[in-house]
């Protein structure tokens, strides 16, 4: 009995050929399946003579770091801005303008755009931001008063 124990030998391996298998089936099905799922609903849209939903006209403005401003990546001063954006407006009356300034724009400067902004007649102003990454979840950390020792 001793000697039958000695000259068995397990086999620790594990035949990964039939998983193999398994999961390129099953790969195949999810890949068949997978597009029927998500599948609109097919219907027929009447035709009309006149569209009710007009497109609306987006302009950026942007002010870069050194204070440059470009309407649309065109270079424009800030004395033309608002001669620019007051034939813009006669041209298309429902302008939406969106302000991209680089944060370490002086908040004077950005203040003055948007005047100009506005006493063009341009109602619908929004602001470009970047979305907050992982990195910059939270609060900010603001430079606060050093303590002082006495």
């Amino acid at each position: 009995m001793i000697l039958e124990s000695r000259h068995r030998r397990f086999l620790a391996e594990i035949n990964v050929i039939p998983l193999v298998d398994v999961v390129f089936v099953l790969l195949i099905i999810f890949m068949v399946t997978a597009p029927m799922l998500y599948r609109g609903m097919d219907i027929k849209l009447p035709t009309s003579a006149t569209n009710s939903i007009k497109p609306e006209m987006r302009t950026v403005l942007t002010i870069e770091k050194d204070q440059r401003l470009y309407l649309d990546k065109d270079p424009v001063g800030v004395a033309q801005l608002e001669q620019k954006l007051k034939v813009l407006k006669q041209d298309h009356p429902d302008v939406s303008l969106y302000l991209r300034a680089d944060r370490d724009v002086p908040y004077g400067i950005v203040v003055q755009v948007m005047d100009g902004v506005k006493k063009a007649g341009i109602e619908k102003i929004g602001m470009v931001t970047e979305p907050m990454g992982p990195e910059r979840v939270g609060a900010p950390q603001l430079p606060g008063p050093t303590p002082r020792k006495s």
